[in-house]
């Protein structure tokens, strides 16, 4: 609240362009006290968090406390919950993320593990595949036995053992496929062969993924005569 005495004190103000004085009354307002009103803003919810999660028929759900269990027919996933969020399952069979507490990690949190969430509902039933292409001279893959084989170009080739719970194809020795019921391990994978080589921007020559745009350079100009 502010609090306002208007008073007027006469005041001599010397003009520099006119050369004359003249009286004029300059209004002067004290302020006594300054008050401060705060309000409260709430964050809003996520829009990815509120949705809520369909489990289909042929996959089962088992919660206790911040544990949760997810089996269908491709394989079984489990994860454990912080306490800043929380897994309820709904009268529908639906599953949905909520928060427990309103502070900024669980607002942080609340997205993140509900896509987690969905991810691993969908892997069990439906299963995810992550796909990569060799661009080069003399690059290809070969598959022995339990081992990914790659020649990259080095003096060596580079052996790489599947993990459990992955499967892996090769097509026209160029064209990987790597698929499986858990996405965390499938792009870990996947992001571990594109390390060995990854594509350069001048030729785009490397390992890429089948849908990743890369962005070329133009190369050094010779010299002009």
């Amino acid at each position: 609240m502010f609090l306002l005495q208007p008073s007027t004190r006469p005041c001599n103000l010397k003009s520099k362009f006119l050369g004359e004085v003249s009286a004029t009354q300059v209004g002067r307002v004290p302020v006594t006290h300054v008050g401060f009103l705060r309000k409260t803003v709430e964050c809003k919810e996520s829009r990815i968090g509120k949705k809520p999660i369909e489990v289909p028929p042929n996959v089962a759900i088992t919660l206790e406390g911040q544990d949760l269990k997810v089996k269908g027919p491709l394989g079984e996933l489990s994860r454990t919950y912080p306490r800043e969020v929380k897994l309820v399952r709904e009268e529908s069979g639906n599953l949905r993320v909520i928060k427990a507490v309103e502070t900024r990690r669980a607002n942080q949190m609340h997205g993140l593990f509900r896509t987690l969430t969905d991810n691993m509902v969908v892997g069990v039933s439906k299963g995810f595949e992550k796909r990569l292409q060799l661009v080069g001279v003399g690059y290809r893959a070969t598959l022995e036995g339990k081992d990914l084989v790659l020649n990259l170009g080095f003096s060596h080739p580079v052996r790489m053992t599947i993990p459990d719970g992955l499967k892996v194809k090769v097509e026209d020795n160029t064209r990987i496929a790597v698929s499986g019921y858990d996405k965390c391990s499938i792009g870990e994978f996947a992001a571990s062969i594109r390390k060995w080589r990854p594509p350069e921007p001048y030729k785009g020559k490397g390992v890429k993924y089948a849908d990743e745009i890369v962005r070329r350079k133009e190369g050094k100009a010779g010299k002009k005569k």
